[in-house]
């Protein structure tokens, strides 16, 4: 077996510190050689918990995901003002151009995250070790290469197809692959990962947060819905809806510390108190989320930076009595935060993010939010059936599934007999407010008619500067620098 050279040195990092939250927050047990492969069950282990570290990173879940809402027109930078936030500024304005750092960011965050998936897929085959934890890394490993191509797919198109850990002996400077080809691998990879991975509920309590069956289902009928396979998606949301997941009672459940990896939680970013780690390394584990969003200068929550700034237009797609939005959004005269009054001052808008807020009573430094990220839940695979049953012209079917969802947010049914496409509008509305700020929207608009409908809903708050090459961002141009083979670049940048 020809021994693996690691090619970046952050690849170390991944090995050195194992991820958060329970199985995620401890130091390996062993140490790896990074020269050879894992012998042990315990060092599989530790590279599986690698693999999912790079989940939590600020590239990614920690703040560029959820900043893509910023992107998509539920909210502003806000932030500090100047040149805070310029490039997530210059997302959202779709003056985006190769040398945008959040563009980086998002390029490079799976990477690290594909290396470890490749190493267990490649290494623990033929590891004489329980059988139980030899599958189980294998189809965590499937889960996670799924889901980091998935990003960059949707993201970026066409990007290198790397299934096995690059040797020595390598091309190291690959060439992108159509994005049809990447999806092939990431339906495999799910449908390898559904085979092998138990289902949450079997999981000991040590081993809570790590991928299941039922992500591996529900991330597929995402990857399907995104595709416009919709029988396909139909049926692995059938599948989520016989493992045991429900809606918890209150939508506010889904965003409190101490309700983490619920009933409706599918798949969510693990998040610990950091451990000691500096804040702004990748090794940190504490989220970002509640001191980049706290109002800034109100004293809610450690940080308090100000970030993600709901615009008008979005707050104004509530209906009247939906619960969700005092959960969600703070504004002037909302419920008091931690016995605290809002006031719009604190926000450009006029508004901010409640939904991921920590309050200084509960976590009393801005360094130490514990608050997982949610990536898949199961109002979400709800939506996603409705709007592939309606898509197969099954509206009357599709009712029920969007109504479970409205009636959790204290609405009345939807109105009953809509046509197909004003029934595609109201799940899209119902998904834009359900999943708000989730890293979810921008998806949804880029998805929909070949992206024409996230282009027309740009245009119509006022993004007139987005077109079609805007539905992909350009290859960063230090990348192609360094490998030339990743040309040509997207169309229009």
């Amino acid at each position: 077996m020809k021994r693996i050279k690691l090619i970046f040195s952050i690849f170390t990092v991944l090995i050195a510190f194992s991820c958060s939250e329970s199985y995620l927050d401890k130091q390996p047990l062993d140490t790896i050689n990074t020269e050879n492969y894992p012998q042990t069950a315990a060092e599989l282990i530790t590279i599986v918990n690698g693999a999912y570290q790079p989940l939590q990173w600020p590239k990614l879940y920690n703040l560029r995901m959820w900043t893509s809402d910023i992107m998509a027109g539920n909210s502003i930078v806000g932030a500090g003002g100047g040149t805070d936030g310029i490039e997530t500024q210059n997302m959202s304005n779709f003056v985006t151009q190769p040398d945008n750092a959040g563009v980086l960011d998002l390029w490079r965050g799976p990477w690290p995250g594909i290396l470890m998936s490749n190493i267990v897929l490649e290494a623990a085959p033929s590891l004489n070790i329980d059988e139980n934890i030899k599958n189980r890394s294998i189809g965590e490993a499937y889960f996670l290469r799924a889901n980091y191509y998935f990003i960059l797919a949707r993201y970026f198109g066409d990007v290198p197809l790397v299934t096995k850990p690059l040797s020595s002996d390598d091309d190291l400077f690959p060439a992108r692959n159509p994005v049809s080809e990447i999806y092939d691998l990431i339906i495999s990879d799910l449908k390898n990962a559904i085979q092998l991975l138990p289902t949450k509920s079997s999981y000991s309590q040590q081993d809570i947060g790590r991928a299941s069956k039922g992500a591996a289902y529900g991330t597929l009928a995402k990857v399907y819905l995104t595709l416009g396979n919709y029988q396909e998606t139909v049926d692995m949301v059938t599948q989520v809806e016989g493992l045991g997941y429900a809606l918890n009672l209150n939508y506010a459940s889904n965003f409190d510390i101490n309700n983490e990896n619920s009933q409706e939680s599918i798949f969510e970013v693990q998040y610990a108190s950091d451990g000691g780690y500096s804040f702004w390394n990748n090794e940190n584990q504490a989220s970002w989320t509640s001191p980049f969003m706290g109002p800034r200068g109100s004293n809610f929550v450690g940080g308090s930076f100000g970030w993600n700034q709901p615009t008008q237009e979005f707050i104004n797609q509530y209906e009247a009595g939906d619960l969700r939005k005092d959960v969600t959004i703070l504004y002037e005269g909302c419920p008091d935060f931690d016995g605290k009054q809002y006031q719009s001052s604190y926000s450009l808008t006029g508004f901010n993010v409640r939904k991921f807020l920590v309050p200084l009573s509960v976590v009393s430094s801005y360094d130490n939010s514990p608050l997982n990220f949610p990536v898949l839940r199961y109002s979400d695979v709800l939506l996603m059936k409705a709007e592939a049953l309606n898509e197969l012209g099954q509206t009357l079917q599709a009712e029920t599934y969007i109504n479970m969802v409205r009636n959790r947010a204290g609405l009345d049914n939807i109105q009953s007999g809509l046509s197909k496409n004003d029934f595609r509008d109201a799940v899209l509305k119902e998904r834009r407010i359900e999943l708000a700020f989730e890293g979810q929207r921008w998806f949804d608009l880029i998805r929909v008619n070949n992206g024409q409908y996230g282009l027309d809903f740009l245009h119509s708050i006022g993004k007139t500067n987005a077109t079609q090459k805007h539905l992909l961002f350009p290859v960063p141009q230090i990348e192609i620098d360094r490998n030339p083979k990743l040309l040509p670049q997207n169309p229009g940048y």
